[in-house]
């Protein structure tokens, strides 16, 4: 089964198609806010980089959010258009957890973390136990400043904004913030989670599979002249 994997969660964005378990080709770039402009184009890239056409895909996945609302909303409609012109399935995958499994070897609880603007953060908590992975807690919106009631043990913080509030996690947690080396975000990961949804046929609808937001968008109203 030939899955192409896509993900557009965050400034960083990330492209695989993988085949049987074996990554044909891969491709993770910093998009700012460019989603709508460079995810076809690279696409293209990666189809001729892997020698693989587009027909030869079998199932999309998609990281559904949390994430920014601009990256969510391109790159699930790709996956959803893709999907229904290919008439072929379609997966979405939790984007923190993404970012969370690339750390799964470590034995700590993993805290993933995504820039949620207005002084806010969107996190989870998962972890490895007895060689299954788990899902602490769920995806949800909070501050740093409140993390102090919701970690209970020395935790891993991953993401691309924990650099930013390394500082603030420390003073906040002190010896149970546990900061992880900088990894890209890579698409590949998401054929590893969805594999038992691959294997029991557990597919999501393409027409009701939304965008995980947290929170509506803020809108604002035309002044009047």
């Amino acid at each position: 089964m030939m899955l192409l994997a896509i993900d557009t969660s965050t400034d960083s964005a990330s492209l695989a198609l993988v085949q049987d378990g074996r990554t044909l080709a891969e491709a993770t770039w910093h998009c700012g806010q460019n989603h709508s402009v460079e995810l076809l184009p690279r696409l293209v890239e990666l189809l001729n980089k892997a020698e693989v056409s587009l027909q030869s895909v079998s199932c999309i996945l998609v990281a559904k959010g949390p994430g920014s609302f601009n990256g969510l909303r391109v790159g699930l409609s790709t996956a959803k258009g893709l999907a229904f012109s290919l008439d072929i399935p379609i997966i979405g995958v939790s984007s923190l957890e993404l970012e969370a499994c690339q750390h799964a070897e470590n034995d700590l609880p993993i805290c993933p973390i995504f820039n949620a603007r207005r002084g806010e953060i969107a996190t989870a908590l998962y972890q490895k136990r007895d060689n299954k992975w788990q899902q602490l807690a769920a995806e949800h919106i909070t501050t740093v400043d409140t993390l102090d009631t919701e970690i209970k043990s020395q935790t891993l913080f991953c993401g691309e904004y924990v650099p930013v509030i390394a500082g603030q996690l420390k003073e906040q947690l002190k010896d149970k913030a546990v900061i992880a080396p900088a990894r890209p975000r890579r698409a590949s990961l998401m054929a590893e989670l969805a594999k038992e949804r691959l294997k029991a046929g557990d597919y999501d609808n393409p027409t009701t599979l939304q965008p995980l937001y947290l929170r509506h968008p803020v809108i604002t109203q035309r002044r009047h002249r």
